[in-house]
């Protein structure tokens, strides 16, 4: 009798929680939502995100934030643009892209997106200072384990610096091109927190296939998750740009291309120095995947040293960060300027047997990088994923 109760007690909690779940389909909701800039960090903020359920709007709501429950009346709305994700030329999910415009510098904003009727959760995200300091956040590969171990890196760097103005990603997100579900990882590893700090993301080789024409193509979901300036060379807009954050440039190159394509390496070189030569920015930071100088005897980057390091040292580059041979690793190859940086933040390592431009290395350690910008320094941090600093160094600006 006490047996026949409690399976009648169980099957009655059982068609409860079926009804919640019913009544609150999560799966109309929006997810992978990512905050990225297309303009001007100061007066503008693009989010991306999926569009679950049977709508095709995309509809945004922001608002500035003054601690007070009803955002709603005063919120601004937006229209979006959906796009359809294409996978082998089938269609896998909608996404929707919103930039909100017309916002004031240095002020913390309240945002949600969805369809108009089912909403995301209301967000946070803060608009660039006219000037003043500010911290940011560069991670190297991802690539593997995203959700059970990759996680960690992003978790932690966020646990320290909470109040980090963007977030780099210099490449090897994903491990496989096309592959939803990694993706899905990628953002479930990271959790809120792209809804609330924007992604300076690189493409590295990972995220890149080649058709059935040999011809390299960008996975398609780089396009749906991040809204990027376009303001690269015509045809590789997608992930060739650059994004100026009050005194930094922060210039990302496609170096899968550069490596692989001689016509793209060309144009890329030809944008990179009309970039330098018009930065009236304090710094200028590169972020580009394949590392000029490798922690790998038997990998060499010749091209990037022969062509692109000459107009770093020209126009004074101060930062090169990188990723690809998952090793730490910094020097300045004889040079003050700039500092070449490499480092992983994923679970998948490799060996550290060059030693010939190396100031500092170190190999089986997953890190994450916290940079400060001041008015006259760049204080540079790298920390192992139990809080403990690996290494660090400080530039000045005179």
């Amino acid at each position: 009798m006490i047996l026949k109760n409690l399976i009648l007690s169980l099957s009655l909690c059982c068609a409860l929680y079926t009804g919640t779940a019913q009544t609150n389909d999560h799966s109309l909701y929006p997810d992978r939502i990512t905050l990225t800039w297309s303009d001007q960090p100061s007066t503008t903020q693009s989010v991306s995100w999926r569009i679950n359920g049977s709508s095709i709007k995309a509809v945004g709501q922001v608002v500035e934030e003054q601690s007070n429950p009803d955002l709603e009346k005063s919120a601004q709305t937006v229209i979006g643009v959906t796009s359809p994700l294409k996978i082998e030329g089938q269609t896998a999910d909608n996404y929707g892209q919103v930039s909100f415009e017309g916002l004031k510098p240095g002020t913390l904003y309240t945002y949600r997106v969805g369809d108009g009727t089912n909403w995301s959760a209301w967000n946070q995200f803060r608009t660039a200072d006219v000037k003043g300091g500010f911290s940011f956040i560069y991670l190297g590969d991802a690539q593997n384990d995203l959700r059970s171990k990759w996680s960690r890196s992003i978790r932690k760097a966020f646990q320290q610096e909470p109040n980090a103005r963007f977030i780099v990603h210099a490449g090897d997100l994903i491990n496989r091109s096309n592959n939803d579900s990694e993706w899905g990882e990628w953002h479930e590893g990271a959790g809120f927190i792209h809804q609330m700090i924007p992604a300076v993301p690189t493409p590295g080789n990972h995220e890149y296939r080649r058709d059935s024409m040999g011809q390299l193509i960008l996975d398609p979901h780089w396009k749906m998750h991040f809204n990027l300036p376009k303001n690269g060379p015509a045809d590789m807009q997608d992930a060739v740009y650059y994004l100026d954050y009050q005194d930094v440039r922060m210039i990302s190159l496609n170096s899968q291309l550069i490596m692989l394509d001689s016509i793209a390496a060309q144009k890329q070189e030809q944008w990179l120095t009309e970039v330098l030569a018009s930065s009236k920015a304090k710094w200028n930071i590169v972020v580009m995947h394949h590392p000029v100088y490798s922690t790998a005897k038997n990998r060499d980057n010749t091209i990037l040293r022969e062509r692109f390091r000459p107009i770093f040292e020209k126009y004074g580059v101060d930062l090169v960060l990188q990723g690809h041979d998952h090793t730490y690793a910094r020097g300045t190859a004889g040079q003050v300027r700039p500092v070449y940086l490499l480092s992983v933040a994923g679970p998948k390592m490799y060996g550290s047997d060059s030693e010939r431009w190396m100031e500092v290395s170190g190999a089986q350690t997953q890190l994450y990088q916290v940079i400060r910008v001041t008015d006259e320094k760049l204080y540079f941090s790298s920390y192992k994923l139990n809080g403990q600093l690996f290494d660090s160094f400080e530039l000045s600006k005179k």
